[in-house]
């Protein structure tokens, strides 16, 4: 059995993704929600896919440090970028997927693509989505 080590709580209220509000409940995070643009929404306000991806990509970044930590392998510069898109199913139902995006420099292209393939292996939400979404990882290293 697993051992909790952290436990935080979101509230959404009002009218959901369309002008509603999430908190956290430490009030660190306290957003008011928006349909972007390109689905006929106002915008000006972030969504659930932004905080899905702003989340992934802080973690999948901490997943590849530890990785390159454990494989002795200094990471100087790099960053993850995590795309969410939201498409329409053919039965008309929503569907997340993920593209992953990530740089890393001074370590050879073959050592880069290895540590992005730990990490996925390792990250919590790479664990809680696999299976579930279309995931593509990009690896490119200056």
């Amino acid at each position: 059995m697993a051992t909790t080590l952290y436990t935080t709580t979101a509230t959404a209220t009002g009218a959901g993704r369309a002008g509603g509000r999430a908190v956290t409940d430490d009030g660190a995070l306290d957003v008011t929600l928006a349909v972007p643009t390109s689905m006929g929404g106002p915008g000006g306000a972030t969504n659930p896919e932004q905080l899905f991806a702003a989340g992934w990509a802080s973690c999948f970044h901490s997943a590849l440090k530890m990785v390159a930590a454990q494989k002795k392998t200094e990471l100087a510069d790099s960053s993850v970028s995590a795309d969410i898109a939201l498409a329409k199913t053919e039965d008309g139902g929503l569907a997340l997927s993920a593209a992953m995006r990530v740089h890393i420099n001074g370590v050879a292209q073959d050592a880069a693509d290895a540590l992005v393939a730990a990490a996925h292996e390792v990250c919590p939400y790479s664990v809680a989505t696999r299976g579930n979404i279309a995931v593509d990882l990009t690896t490119t290293v200056a």
